[in-house]
C-alpha cells in the first residue's frame, strides 16, 4: 500500500500537544482514581478516628487559658459553679457565650447521662472536639486525594494523624483550634470546587471561632468569591448575618445587655488599643522554634514550599498555593505581635502538614530534567527513596515529642482524678498557690469540695474569681476586675489554715515548699512532674529511649491532705 494512502490515526483529546514535551502530568491517571474516588472516604475517616481518639484520653492541657476562659465558663453553665476571667465580666464582654453554648450541645446531655461523674463529662465534650477534627481533615484529604492523588493524600494523612502539633491542638477546647478544624474543611471544599461551601465555612471560623483567623481564611475566600462571585457572596452574607444575629442574642441573655463579643474584642484588640504585651512577650523567632517542636522536619519542609514552587509549578498552581499560603500571612503577621502563645499558630497546622507533604511528594521532581520527565537516572531513584524516609524521619521525631509531653507533663491532670476516689467531708477546701496555671478545671472536683482558693505563693497579676451568683452570674460586672493584669486583694485566701487540701509541685530547689511540713500535711497521691528548667531542651523536648529518664530531671506533683488531731 502507498505510504501516503495509509489511513491516519484520529489524534485524541487526551494525546500531548506535539509542541509540548509529554510529561508525568500528561499520562492519564491510573484506574483507582478515574473515578475521582481516590483514596475513598473510610480509611481516613478511621485512621483519624482512632488518632483523635488517643488524643482526646491522653491528651495533656497546654494553656491555662483553655482552661479558665472556656472549661470553666462551661462548668458554670452546666453546674452553675466555676471560675470567671475578666473577659467575661460584662464590663468587657470579650469572649464569646455563642461559642460555649455550641459546645454544649454535647456537655449538658452528657451531665444527665453521667450525673455526678464530671470527669466523664469533660472527656465526652473532648470526644466531640475530636470528632470534629476528624470529620473536617477527612474533607481535606480526600480533597487532596482527588486533585493531586493518592501519594500526596496519604503523606498529608499521616501527618495530621501523628505530628504532635495536630495530635494535641484537634482536642484542645480553644476557639483556636476551632479555626483550625474550619481552615481544614474550607481548604477541602475549595479544592473539590465547591467555593460557596468554602467561604461559608470561612465565616464560621472567624465569627463562631476566633475573629483574628480571618486573615488566614483570606486566600481561599478571595479566590472563592473570584469564582463564582455571586453564589459565593449571597453564602457568606447569610451565613455572617445569621452568625452575628445568635452572637448578638446569646451575648444579650448572658451578659444582660446589648454587646457583641466579636465586635468587643476587636475594638480591645485593634482599636482599642489591647495590652496583650501585658502577658508575656516573645522575640521573633518564637514561632520558628515552637513550629520545630510540634512539627521538627514537617515544618521545615512545610516553609521550603514556596522554594520548591518554581518547579512544580504545574502540578500546584493555582489551588494548591492559594490553600498553603495562609501559612506565610499568619507566620509573619503573628511573629510581628509581642505576645506570642503556641495555640496562636492552630488554625495553619493542617496546612502545615499539606505544604510538607507537597514538598516531598515531589523530592524526583526537583533532579528531572524538564525535557524528559521520565529519566531513569540514580539521583532520582534516590529521591523516590527519600519520600518514605523523610516521612519516616518526621513520624518517628512527632512521636518522640508527643510521648515526652504526655509522660513529662500528665501528673496534674492525673493527681486531680484521685481526689473523686478519696472520702473526706462535705466542703472541704482545696488549695493552690504556684500551680493555680496548671488547675485542669473544675471538671475534676467533686462536689464534697466545697471550694477552690488560691493562696499566695508569690503571684503578682489577676488571677480567676468564682462566678458571683449573687452579681448576676454570667451578667455580673465584679469591682474586683480589671483589664491591666493587675493583682485584686480579695483573690487570695488569707486563712491557710483552712484548707483541707494543698496541691504542690515539688523541685530540687533551695525553699521549702508548704507540703514539706509533713507534721501539718500528708501526702494522698504523688506523681513525677518533668522539671523543665533542669533538664536539657533537646531530651526534655524529644523521647530519646535509654536517655529521656537519665538526662531529665524530674519534681513530684502532689496532693496533700491536712492532718488531724
Amino acid at each position: 500500500m502507498a505510504p501516503s494512502a495509509v489511513r491516519q490515526r484520529r489524534s485524541e483529546a487526551s494525546d500531548p500537544s506535539p509542541s509540548q514535551p509529554y510529561t508525568k502530568l500528561d499520562k492519564p491517571q491510573q484506574s483507582e482514581e478515574k473515578d475521582g474516588k481516590g483514596l475513598g472516604w473510610l480509611f481516613p475517616f478511621l485512621a483519624l478516628g482512632f488518632l483523635r481518639y488517643m488524643s482526646a484520653t491522653s491528651n495533656i492541657i497546654h494553656d491555662c487559658d483553655e482552661v479558665f476562659n472556656y472549661w470553666e465558663p462551661l462548668h458554670f453553665l452546666l453546674y452553675k459553679t466555676g471560675f470567671q476571667t475578666w473577659e467575661y465580666s460584662s464590663q468587657y464582654a470579650l469572649r464569646s457565650y455563642l461559642y460555649l453554648l455550641f459546645h454544649e450541645i454535647v456537655g449538658r446531655p452528657a451531665s444527665w447521662l453521667f450525673s455526678e461523674d464530671k470527669v466523664r463529662v469533660f472527656y465526652a465534650v473532648r470526644f466531640f472536639l475530636g470528632l470534629l477534627s476528624v470529620l473536617t481533615d477527612t474533607v481535606l484529604v480526600v480533597a487532596l486525594s482527588i486533585k493531586y492523588g493518592k501519594r500526596l493524600a496519604t503523606y498529608a494523612l499521616a501527618m495530621l494523624c501523628l505530628t504532635s502539633g495536630c495530635f494535641f491542638a484537634s482536642t484542645s477546647f480553644l476557639p483556636s483550634s476551632f479555626s483550625m478544624y474550619a481552615i481544614s474543611l474550607a481548604s477541602g471544599l475549595f479544592l473539590l470546587d465547591k467555593p460557596a461551601s468554602a467561604i461559608s465555612v470561612a465565616v464560621i471560623g472567624v465569627i463562631l471561632g476566633w475573629p483574628f483567623s480571618i486573615l488566614a481564611f483570606l486566600p481561599v475566600t478571595v479566590y472563592s468569591l473570584s469564582r463564582k462571585f455571586k453564589v459565593a457572596f449571597i453564602a457568606a452574607t447569610i451565613t455572617s448575618v445569621v452568625l452575628l444575629a445568635l452572637s448578638i442574642v446569646t451575648d444579650f441573655y448572658s451578659y444582660g445587655k446589648w454587646t457583641s463579643s466579636v465586635l468587643n474584642l476587636l475594638i480591645y484588640n485593634v482599636a482599642g488599643g489591647g495590652e496583650s504585651h501585658l502577658y508575656g512577650i516573645e522575640g521573633p523567632l518564637y514561632y520558628l522554634r515552637n513550629g520545630f517542636n510540634n512539627f521538627n522536619f514537617c515544618f521545615v519542609l512545610a516553609l521550603l514550599f514556596l522554594g520548591i514552587f518554581p518547579i512544580a509549578k504545574k502540578k500546584y498552581a493555582p489551588d494548591l498555593l492559594i490553600v498553603i499560603s495562609p501559612i506565610y500571612i499568619w507566620l509573619g503577621f503573628m511573629s510581628l505581635q509581642p505576645h506570642k502563645e503556641e495555640r496562636f499558630l492552630y488554625p495553619i497546622y493542617p496546612l502545615i502538614c499539606v505544604a510538607a507533604s507537597a514538598v516531598i511528594e515531589s523530592f524526583p521532581d526537583l533532579f528531572r530534567s524538564k525535557y524528559d520527565t521520565y529519566q531513569r537516572s540514580i539521583i532520582v531513584t534516590v529521591a523516590k527513596v527519600m519520600r518514605p524516609v523523610a516521612l519516616s524521619l518526621i513520624l518517628y521525631a512527632s512521636h518522640a515529642r508527643t510521648f515526652s509531653l504526655i509522660h513529662g507533663y500528665s501528673a496534674p491532670l492525673e493527681v486531680y482524678k484521685i481526689l473523686e476516689h478519696h472520702d473526706a467531708e462535705n466542703n472541704s477546701v482545696l488549695c493552690v498557690g504556684s500551680e493555680w496555671h496548671r488547675f485542669p478545671s473544675s471538671f475534676f472536683i467533686p462536689d464534697y469540695v466545697g471550694q477552690v482558693r488560691w493562696i499566695d505563693d508569690g503571684f503578682r497579676g489577676l488571677l480567676p474569681f468564682p462566678f458571683n451568683s449573687t452579681l448576676g452570674g454570667t451578667a455580673a460586672a465584679p469591682p474586683y476586675f480589671n483589664n491591666k493584669n493587675m493583682a485584686s486583694s480579695e483573690q487570695f485566701l488569707l486563712d491557710v489554715d483552712a484548707c483541707t487540701f494543698l496541691v504542690e509541685l515539688q523541685l530540687n530547689r533551695p525553699y521549702l515548699t508548704r507540703g514539706s511540713d509533713l507534721s501539718t500535711w500528708e501526702p494522698i497521691a504523688a506523681l513525677p512532674y518533668l522539671d523543665r528548667e533542669l533538664s536539657p531542651a533537646l531530651y526534655r523536648s524529644f523521647f530519646i529511649p535509654y536517655l529521656w529518664q537519665e538526662k531529665n530531671v524530674f519534681g513530684t506533683y502532689k496532693l496533700f491532705k491536712r492532718v488531724t488531731a
